[in-house]
């Protein structure tokens, strides 16, 4: 089942937003080991005005418990939702100034995470489409996302699931293709 997340999903959802975020989890976390960015993402989860907070998430819940979720919001609100979370890295470093990765007029997918136990399942499609549908009812006529140009298998998953390539952006570190869904 999919459903909106809420603050007490905290301890299954923030293990599963570094699947999501590789290397960038390391940055936020100023480490090699990912993990070690668990932390930081329970606590803008648990906080409703933010990019990873429980407010911008669906999760997918099997009788197992939380195995996947997405989180997503209007590109327009990108700096308004990145504040705290710029406010908090440059606690560490106040030179911490990363692109943007969205923009008006679309709704942004931010992070897809499937536990590992679970990918391959379709969960992740079942999340991103349900999003779409989130977005689309909340008016918005175009989702995107960025895929990592080194990530290919994922490039072909987004374009099966009708995303386009609209162009490139450079972000944290990586060349990425920005890639779009218009609603029908």
């Amino acid at each position: 089942m999919i459903r909106s997340a809420r603050p007490e999903d905290v301890d299954a959802v923030a293990p599963l937003l570094i699947l999501g975020m590789g290397h960038i989890a390391g940055i936020f976390a100023r480490s090699d080991n990912h993990a070690d960015a668990i932390p930081f993402f329970r606590e803008f989860f648990l906080h409703p005005a933010n990019q990873y907070s429980y407010a911008n998430t669906l999760v997918f819940e099997t009788e197992a418990g939380i195995i996947g979720s997405i989180n997503g919001y209007d590109g327009a609100l990108l700096h308004e939702l990145r504040q705290p979370v710029l406010d908090k890295l440059r606690e560490a470093d106040p030179t911490f100034d990363p692109n943007d990765e969205t923009e008006p007029g679309e709704y942004y997918i931010d992070c897809v995470n499937v536990h590992p136990d679970h990918q391959g399942k379709g969960i992740g499609k079942k999340l991103i489409n349900a999003l779409c549908e989130h977005a689309g009812a909340l008016g918005h006529a175009r989702v995107g996302l960025i895929v990592d140009r080194e990530n290919p298998a994922a490039k072909r998953l987004y374009e099966k699931l009708n995303f386009q390539v609209a162009g490139e952006k450079d972000f944290m570190g990586h060349r990425y293709f920005h890639m779009v869904r218009e609603s029908s």
